[in-house]
């Protein structure tokens, strides 16, 4: 990976911050010779095969394969510094200290840091240990950290007026056609039914997993209102809720989350 002259490869979609990196890190490592600029993942590794780097700064976020994905191609034939612009877990998620990372907007000071740890490794001919095991870590305190809070409340046009429905008064979640059917209780606990825009799958992403499931491709039940489960047919079932009349069906694919009722 080294040579008398280190080379780098820049890839990052956004043109401003890639010429951004390219002069600040021109203006802090004279030596480095940058050979090739990529506007994302597939074309960095592209690039990466006809130059072979010595030192690759991936943006974490690139539309057709991120800089995590890219790295795992690479593998141990460069050094990597990932580049984020999430600067609230960035120091977390790269605690492990064997992988560099800058935040978005670079700033020369932390730019300095990372080149003298670069050169360092690079003089002792360093490589980067065990970098599948680093990469699954990285992507792992990512994806925690950049999970949205869970949806809190829903917004239903009811009659004349705008009801705001606490999703912990939401009995179930049907899909309709174009909209979603909510089930729910009002404030004294009397079921209520609204129609909403919004899609069962889009819904379905933004729901806490551990209050509620999908038991079908239309329908999503929260587990605190069932009453019971009754198995029918085929490996199917009926979800019967408490204080509704609703049946709620269970297909084969979803019957795993009743295994132990």
């Amino acid at each position: 990976m080294t040579s008398s002259q280190p080379t780098a490869l820049i890839a990052d979609d956004e043109p401003l911050l890639r010429s951004a990196l390219t002069r600040l890190l021109t203006a802090a490592w004279p030596e480095l010779n940058i050979v090739a600029e990529a506007r994302n993942g597939r074309e960095a590794l592209e690039l990466f095969q006809t130059f072979k780097p010595t030192v690759c700064f991936l943006d974490i976020h690139m539309p057709g394969m991120t800089g995590i994905e890219v790295a795992r191609q690479i593998g141990r034939q460069a050094h990597f510094v990932f580049v984020t612009a999430y600067s609230e877990y960035a120091v977390e998620a790269f605690a492990q200290g064997a992988l560099d990372y800058l935040v978005k907007p670079v700033v020369p000071e932390r730019l300095a840091e990372t080149v003298s740890r670069l050169r360092e490794r690079l003089g002792a001919k360093q490589e980067t240990p065990d970098i599948e095991t680093l990469l699954d870590k990285l992507e792992a305190r990512l994806q925690k950290k950049a999970a949205p809070e869970p949806l809190r409340w829903i917004k239903a046009s009811i009659g004349q007026s705008v009801r705001m429905i606490s999703v912990e008064d939401i009995d179930f979640l049907r899909s309709d056609e174009k909209y979603t059917l909510v089930g729910w209780r009002d404030h004294e606990g009397k079921a209520a039914e609204a129609l909403i825009r919004t899609p069962l799958k889009e819904l379905l992403a933004q729901l806490d997993d551990n209050l509620f499931v999908q038991i079908h491709r239309s329908v999503v039940v929260n587990l605190d209102r069932i009453s019971h489960v009754i198995r029918g047919d085929n490996e199917t079932a009926t979800v019967f809720l408490k204080g509704r009349s609703d049946n709620l069906p269970v297909s084969r694919s979803y019957l795993h989350h009743f295994k132990q009722m």
